[in-house]
């Protein structure tokens, strides 16, 4: 389970541990040692995770959201459906408790997820995404360019209810790039100029940030992602990944070793 915390003292688990090591139910999905789990009305992470080189420490705590709405959209993001972003809750109250000192509060968030039966690499180039809480719900930007030289640029409008609107996209605008000079762009009203507010992730491939851009006159915060898939298929890349996303493929539950 891929776990992030920014700002100081902040941590970066994701550990790749095999096929053993995965428990999935209608309502609860297990990674090792940590789950996910829908009660209902709130979706409950359990996470319990060692943090990736060069650090070590545990990253241990509970994350609660609770979704104003679950929506029925998926967005395909190639011609024939091989890869989909699907917002199954776009606007969400959110409950942080993590075991350590100034990790716990409470905000608005969101929980998505994309689904694809390709790799990324293999069917795209690059792509950015954007979600920006709003004043009547959320705004969502996700552009593309394929590896066969078509492109994505899709905008939704979602509001407390899980209703979503198709809306034209704003120009697009350039931001500037990362510190591993990833390009980054993202959409705007005319003469806005969105600038990061927090650098949050920055990897060779790719880029998280709070992001500050207009949309329809209102100034508005949110995250925004830059993801070059050209840089990510690079060889000399591989050895840097592996680092960061070690495996452990002996992985078991409790149940299976004493079994």
């Amino acid at each position: 389970m891929n776990v992030a915390t920014y700002g100081p003292g902040g941590r970066f688990t994701m550990t790749d541990r095999g096929r053993s090591a995965l428990r999935q139910t209608k309502d609860m999905l297990r990674i090792g040692p940590s789950k996910m789990g829908w009660n209902g009305k709130h979706l409950v992470v359990e996470i319990d995770e060692i943090t990736a080189p060069p650090q070590f420490a545990r990253v241990r705590g509970t994350v609660r959201l609770t979704p104003s709405a679950i929506t029925d959209q998926e967005l395909p993001l190639t011609e024939d459906g091989a890869h989909v972003w699907r917002p199954f809750a776009p606007i969400t109250q959110i409950e942080v408790d993590m075991e350590a000192p100034g990790w716990q509060w409470a905000g608005h968030g969101y929980f998505d997820a994309n689904f694809g039966v390709r790799s990324l690499e293999e069917d795209f180039s690059y792509w950015t995404w954007g979600r920006y809480p709003t004043r009547d719900g959320t705004t969502c930007f996700y552009d593309a360019v394929r590896r066969d030289g078509t492109t994505l640029a899709q905008a939704a409008r979602f509001d407390a209810s899980g209703d979503v609107s198709d809306i034209e996209p704003p120009p697009r605008r350039k931001i500037g790039k990362s510190l591993w000079q990833v390009k980054r762009e993202t959409r705007g009203d005319d003469a806005s100029h969105p600038k990061q507010i927090m650098n949050m992730l920055d990897a060779p491939f790719y880029s998280r940030s709070v992001m500050k851009t207009r949309l329809d006159a209102e100034d508005v915060i949110g995250v925004h992602e830059a993801l070059d898939l050209r840089r990510f298929s690079k060889p000399w890349l591989k050895p840097m990944i592996a680092l960061r996303v070690p495996r452990r493929p002996g992985w078991r539950f409790d149940s299976d070793q004493s079994a």
